[in-house]
């Protein structure tokens, strides 16, 4: 875990901002001091969550998308600190490990041009790279009993987490993944669109349910993938919120039928919310607050081993909004 650098409360006291008469949520968060033992470390801490943050744009790169995935991580802290500690945020349960440290990762990639087809190989196998140390965290967290809350970074993160938490549990897990795109592409050197087909053909992924799929944006090719496999699942956006043809209650009960025998992650991806800023920001999409009640929903569910909110992109005038986005879908998934 060389790339690993722990949040320390240097950190903690340049963020919070401290009010008389009120208790911040990182007053009372949990930390660690020693980089040693992680694993007996978190084992032996009475914590339930453990946040982590995975602040790179390699994937997306690699996918030919938007960067700018890198700085949600630190968006969301800024805030995450500083909202209320009480009855319902339940700031002791929870403890901020850290993150990964890619700057290594993205500085290379700042010298490739993905138009070049040697290049964009290189970006990729940076990708897989980043796939092994995602892994190994991720697989730590669950071996040690604690439900980690990862903060991207791109979704070709997805991978990592599903294999960290399959080879924890030693069991392929299940996925319910809140998303625009399948991330189901061919498997064709390592991406942001590909990480769930990867997942599945090396057997980490079983059941995965793709909730609220834009129509516009998968190939046919690709629709007659997921056609084809039992034991993946979708609706599509349209089908829900335009020709209101499926209920979204019903809808997720579907999707919780689906994988929900199983430990499951849960996949947020930012670009169906509508008007946020990501790598491929939707002027159409989920609103807040249904991507809340979703969240809310399948949080409460027992067999629920992980959250996953990655694809937020922000920039100067939106890294609060962004924050905010974040720490709600973070709050809410600790207060079930």
């Amino acid at each position: 875990m060389d790339n690993l650098v722990l949040f320390k409360n240097s950190s903690l006291n340049k963020l919070i901002n401290k009010r008389l008469g009120e208790s911040k949520f990182g007053q009372h968060i949990k930390i660690l001091t020693s980089i040693s033992n992680i694993y007996e470390q978190l084992k032996n801490l009475d914590v339930v969550y453990v946040i982590i943050g995975l602040p790179e744009d390699v994937g997306v790169f690699a996918n030919h998308g938007k960067t700018g995935t890198s700085k949600a991580w630190e968006a969301t802290l800024k805030v995450l600190l500083n909202i209320q500690s009480n009855q319902y945020t339940m700031a002791d349960k929870v403890l901020i490990l850290g993150h990964l440290d890619f700057t290594s990762e993205i500085l290379d990639i700042s010298e490739l041009d993905i138009s070049n087809k040697k290049d964009l190989l290189k970006a990729r196998k940076i990708v897989s790279k980043i796939d092994s140390q995602v892994s190994f965290i991720i697989n730590q967290i669950i071996l040690a009993g604690k439900k980690p809350i990862i903060i991207g970074g791109g979704h070709n993160n997805a991978y990592g987490n599903i294999k960290g938490a399959s080879l924890a549990l030693n069991n392929p897990i299940n996925v319910i993944n809140f998303d625009a795109h399948s991330d189901f592409r061919p498997e064709e050197g390592r991406h942001s669109g590909n990480g769930f087909s990867y997942a599945y053909a090396e057997g980490f992924l079983k059941n995965y349910f793709i909730f609220g799929l834009h129509e516009n944006y998968t190939s046919d090719k690709l629709f007659k993938t997921l056609n084809k496999l039992k034991s993946i699942k979708y609706n599509t956006f349209e089908s829900l919120e335009i020709r209101k043809e499926l209920e979204f209650k019903e809808e997720l009960k579907r999707a919780l039928n689906h994988i929900s025998e199983a430990p499951f992650g849960i996949e947020i991806d930012c670009d169906a919310i509508e008007n946020i800023p990501s790598s491929a920001m939707t002027p159409s999409g989920f609103s807040v607050n249904k991507t809340r009640r979703f969240l809310n929903f399948f949080a409460k569910q027992d067999n629920a081993c992980y959250l996953h909110i990655c694809e937020a992109a922000p920039n100067k005038k939106s890294r609060t909004m962004v924050g905010k986005l974040i720490t709600y879908l973070i709050t809410d998934f600790i207060k079930v």
